[in-house]
Parts: C-alpha cells; sequence; structure tokens
C-alpha cells in the first residue's frame, strides 16, 4: 500500500506540476498586457519597415515605446513558431497579447493610417507632406507624379494637369502603399467628389479643367470660404471682357516661390504668369479644395474688376480702375501709418531699456 500511494502521491505531484506550469505558460501567452502603452489607453503606432525577424523586430517595438519583456517576447515567439514579421503600419490600443500582435504582424494585417491632404500647397509641400506619412520617400512620390508617360498612360490626365486633382481631405490608406496606389486612391477620389459638378460644368463659360485652373486661383487668393464666389466673379468678369487676369498667386508660381513681390517679378516671361499671358494659364497652380471649385461653378454675380486685400485678410472690390487706384492708395497709406507707429513704439521700448 506505501508503494502504491508513494506512486499515486508522485503522479499527483507531476501532474499538478504540470499543470501548473502550462497554466502559468498558457497565462503568459495569452496575457492581454504582453504589450504595453506606458500611459493607459495611449495607443502606439508601430511603423515595420521592412520584413523581419524576431531580433530585428525588437529594436522597433522599443523605439515606438511599447513596454514589453525582450525575454518573454524571444520565448512566446518561439513557442507560437512566429519569426517572420511583414512590413505595415500596427497599432496597439493600450495593450495587446502575444498572439494579436505578433499574429498580426505575420499576416500583414496592417491598420489603416489617416492621411491627410491639404489644400493650397506648392508641388514641394505636396511631395514631403504626404511622402512623410506612408512608407515611400520623398523621392520615389515626386518621381511618380512627374512621369509623364506612366501619368497619361494609366489615367489618361496630362501631367500639367494632375496636381489640380489631388483633392484635400483626409482619407484612411495602408501605410505601405505605392504612390502609384496613392495617385490611383486621389483620382478616383475626386473623380466621385466632383461627378455631380461635372454636370453643372457643362452650362459653364469654361471647361470643367479650366474650372479647376481657377478654382486653384481662387484657392490662393482667398483666405476665407465666405469670400471665395466673389473673387471667382471677378475673374470670370475680366474673362469675359478678355482682359487679364493679373492675379498675384500666378506670378508667384512662375517665380517658384511664395512672398512679397516686387515690380519686376510682375515683368517675368512665363506661361503661368497672368500678368502677361492673356486668359488662364496651361493648369491648376495648386490643388483647389471644393469650396474653391464650387466657387467657380456657382461665383457671384456682381461688376467687379478689381480687388486690393485688406488687413484683416479680406478684399476690397471695385468696378473700375480708378476706384481701384484709390482703394490701393488708401490701404497704402494705412499700412505707412502702421509702419510709423510701431517704429515710435519701438523707440519708446528702447528709451525704456
Amino acid at each position: 500500500m506505501s508503494r502504491n500511494l508513494f506512486a499515486i502521491t508522485c503522479l499527483l505531484f507531476f501532474g499538478l506540476s504540470f499543470a501548473l506550469v502550462y497554466g502559468v505558460r498558457e497565462h503568459r501567452l495569452s496575457s492581454e498586457f504582453a504589450f504595453q502603452s506606458p500611459e493607459e489607453s495611449v495607443q502606439i503606432q508601430i511603423l515595420l519597415h521592412d520584413t523581419e525577424d524576431t531580433e530585428g523586430l525588437i529594436p522597433v517595438l522599443r523605439n515606438s515605446g511599447l513596454e514589453f519583456n525582450e525575454e518573454e517576447l524571444r520565448w512566446a515567439a518561439g513557442i507560437l513558431r512566429i519569426n517572420r514579421f511583414r512590413p505595415g503600419r500596427y497599432v496597439v490600443d493600450g495593450n495587446a497579447s502575444y498572439p494579436s500582435l505578433l499574429g498580426k504582424m505575420l499576416r500583414g494585417e496592417e491598420d489603416p493610417a489617416r492621411i491627410v491632404v491639404h489644400s493650397g500647397q506648392t508641388y514641394d509641400q505636396f511631395y514631403r507632406r504626404v511622402s512623410s506619412q506612408f512608407r515611400f520617400s520623398e523621392e520615389e512620390f515626386r518621381a511618380a507624379m512627374t512621369d509623364t508617360s506612366a501619368i497619361e498612360e494609366n489615367f489618361g490626365i496630362p501631367i500639367h494637369l494632375l496636381f489640380g486633382r489631388m483633392l484635400p481631405n483626409t482619407y484612411e490608406m495602408y501605410w505601405t502603399s505605392t504612390p502609384q496606389a496613392f495617385i490611383s486612391r486621389m483620382l478616383r477620389e475626386f473623380d466621385h467628389a466632383t461627378a455631380a459638378l461635372r454636370e453643372q460644368s457643362e452650362q459653364h463659360l469654361l471647361s470643367f479643367g479650366d474650372i479647376l485652373t481657377l478654382a486653384s486661383i481662387v484657392q490662393l487668393e482667398a483666405r476665407f470660404h465666405d469670400e471665395k464666389p466673389a473673387i471667382a466673379g471677378l475673374y470670370l468678369n475680366r474673362i469675359r471682357r478678355n482682359m487679364r487676369l493679373q492675379a498675384d498667386p500666378t506670378v508667384a508660381y512662375a517665380l517658384g516661390k511664395r512672398g512679397r513681390l516686387r515690380v519686376a517679378d510682375y515683368r517675368v516671361r512665363h506661361p503661368y504668369n497672368t500678368y502677361v499671358i492673356n486668359g488662364l494659364p496651361p493648369g491648376p497652380i495648386t490643388n483647389p479644395d471644393m469650396h474653391s471649385i464650387r466657387a467657380v461653378l456657382q461665383p457671384d454675380e456682381h461688376n467687379y474688376l478689381f480687388m486690393v486685400a485688406n488687413p484683416d485678410g479680406y478684399h476690397s472690390f471695385t468696378r473700375t480702375y480708378a476706384e481701384h487706384r484709390r482703394e490701393v492708395a488708401r490701404w497704402r497709406q494705412w499700412l505707412r501709418e502702421q509702419d510709423r507707429l510701431a517704429g515710435e513704439q519701438a523707440a519708446r521700448e528702447a528709451q525704456a531699456q
């Protein structure tokens, strides 16, 4: 009896030990707190640029700010037989278990990113801001956007008209998308958003392509959405009268920079400088938003032909050149007065010191 009892005791001991070890292991493997954010409920973003093994993954996770036990991660990856992690953007909402996060990266199940496309950008700003939100480089994106044969062959759009169709908005896309996939998605979004507007444009003075070009000028002229229809109406009045548009943003585009313009700048010979060419430039000078596009399609009806920017960001509109010169003189006088007052204030502050 004593031997049987000893055997049974040993079996029970080993059985309990095995169950305990197995239970602890299963708990460690399935724990929802294997990976944790430093702060509760703070979302951690993991950007995996290349396919990595466990050793390559560890520094990426560490640099993301995620808290975890490196030795236990090695153990868990071995137990789960996971040692290949695909490129992508992966998000941890507060915490995660080994099977959930490692399995997601094994399968390459990316979390989509919110991609913001701003309006009124220069080409360089657009290339830099968009590429910073994806895995591809600025150089790769620039090359794709300027690949004339590929753009025209794949999308049937002349290269100089492409930028005007990069509709400002926030989109969900995968971080590993290629530049070509981004362009394709943007053109689909543009076509969908402007489908109804294209029908309205059939009765318009301008073609839809020219509407986008004028909308890009309005985009850069107007600081406030509610003034865009008035500015669009002014330019359309000029087009009807065969007057030059004389839009300052086109001069800045021709010069390749933004800022205060000099008198000599307005005389620069360039196909986009509307001070020296008749009509619209060959294509958009920036990517207009829907407010600017609608403003050209549904402009204010008035007789204004001239405008001058006010200090508050709005414009003063006039019908004749004589009225325009008086408005310009009035605001120049105001600016001189502000400069004088600022100079006096600086002098008082210098004396006080």
